[in-house]
């Protein structure tokens, strides 16, 4: 257990130090494999798990969403989502700000990451909030917490790659992320509510929404009709989730050149941009496999679980102190790094800890629940000062508002995602009950 956490003090430096996360998890991985069990041992490994990374099926899944996300997002989607968000919200006080939440999380949804969407979103949505005299920070928190919901709504990217590091079930995987999803919106909205109702000034008064165009409405029902062809697919046993990503991706460019809003300048550049977010994804994943070999071998999880239950400490003091943890972590790294560095450490506690609720008491719904617990304090970290992925991804496009502005701006969404982990922590129905009735 020590070289564990020798290794995972040097991973953090390294980190620190500005060394990408890949490379930095893979040499303190292959070195501290070598120093353990020799070189030639570690430089086979390295090469195995390399080899097997590249061509792995599973992982196939990956590049195939991200592929549609990217299609949909150079197809202007995004505007007719925020179009449509603005007709069912509009005539409210703080109106545009909720059709941000909203379109943001559907547009993350079908994008696939938290970081894209805030870019994207804020070219969108913005301008409009300005327009009509939103004050800056509502207008960029809504835009910037927005954007996490697309880690957790399926299809998820992170969810996908928790199943295959835990050999969970994907498709439950995903049916588990729908309500605790909803609730999400669902809070982020009442979190809206509350801000304009204490601070008048942070939204103008209610104004006629603007019209939708003819391409919009019909972007809106591909965009619709997309997700649940994905769904019904796969829950309907039509195909498997990596099945799914490629009838998925086929479908987008399909939709695209349909509508006319994809030429081929777009197309090479929805491609080009695929293989870059591939290529990162995947050199995170063998550098993060050698690294959770080093630390398996090392003994760390083992020894995790043995000090919980030989300290008899409560499950809810265990959980408490994992979130902590992913919290003070989301200051330094964005959620694939995080979901990969620390998973292998912690899913194997799941086993050891009694809850108390017949729900968890099966080994597979207590790994389907940790893992919406995670996303869920993934999505919060992406928030929370002083290091906020999402804030700083705002700031670098909109250059005119000051850190502290976007940052005061998420505290209220940042207060309902505490209260929603909260809810999904000690309801753990919300979670797995369309598991179960599945």
């Amino acid at each position: 257990m020590t070289e564990s956490l020798v290794g995972f003090g040097i991973l953090l430096g390294l980190i620190l130090l500005r060394v990408p996360i890949a490379f930095a998890m893979a040499a303190v991985g292959g070195i501290g494999f070598a120093l353990m069990r020799g070189w030639e041992p570690a430089w086979a490994m390295t090469g195995q798990v390399a080899f097997d990374t590249a061509l792995s099926y599973s992982l196939s899944v990956i590049p195939l969403f991200i592929f549609m996300g990217n299609v949909l997002a150079l197809s202007g989607v995004a505007h007719g989502l925020f179009a449509a968000a603005d007709r069912a919200f509009g005539r409210l006080r703080g109106g545009l700000a909720m059709a941000s939440v909203l379109s943001c999380g559907g547009f993350s949804a079908v994008c696939g990451s938290s970081l894209a969407t805030a870019a994207t979103m804020s070219k969108v949505a913005m301008p409009s909030m300005r327009r009509f005299g939103y004050a800056d920070s509502l207008a960029t928190g809504s835009i910037a917490a927005g954007g996490t919901l697309g880690i957790l709504i399926p299809p998820s990217v992170i969810l996908i790659i928790y199943g295959l590091l835990t050999e969970s079930n994907i498709a439950k995987l995903f049916i588990a992320g729908v309500i605790p999803g909803i609730i999400g919106v669902l809070f982020y909205l009442l979190a809206v509510m509350a801000a304009v109702r204490l601070n008048p000034s942070l939204a103008p008064d209610a104004a006629e929404p603007e019209p939708m165009s003819r391409s919009d409405r019909i972007g809106v029902i591909c965009v619709i009709g997309l997700f649940l062809f994905i769904m019904v697919g796969i829950y309907g046993g039509f195909f498997t989730p990596t099945e799914a990503a490629g009838m998925g991706a086929g479908a987008a460019l399909v939709i695209a050149l349909g509508l006319r809003t994809l030429d081929m300048k777009g197309l090479f550049q929805a491609i080009l941009e695929s293989i870059r977010a591939t290529a990162m994804i995947f050199a995170v994943i063998i550098g993060a496999e050698l690294f959770t070999n080093f630390i398996n071998f090392a003994g760390l999880p083992d020894a995790l679980a043995g000090f919980v239950t030989d300290a008899e400490l409560s499950p809810w003091m265990v959980i408490a102190a994992i979130i902590a943890i992913y919290l003070l972590l989301g200051c330094v790294l964005e959620s694939l790094s995080m979901i990969l560095l620390t998973v292998p450490v912690f899913y194997p506690l799941m086993y050891e800890l009694d809850f108390g609720y017949e729900l968890l008491s099966d080994p597979e719904n207590a790994l389907i629940w940790f893992a919406i617990i995670v996303v869920v304090v993934t999505e919060i970290s992406l928030i929370t000062p002083p290091v906020g992925m999402n804030v700083f991804v705002l700031k670098g496009v909109l250059r005119n508002v000051p850190l502290g502005t976007i940052f005061r701006g998420v505290l209220p969404f940042w207060i309902a995602d505490i209260f929603r982990l909260a809810l999904l922590i000690f309801v753990p129905g919300l979670s797995l009950w369309l598991v179960a009735s599945m």
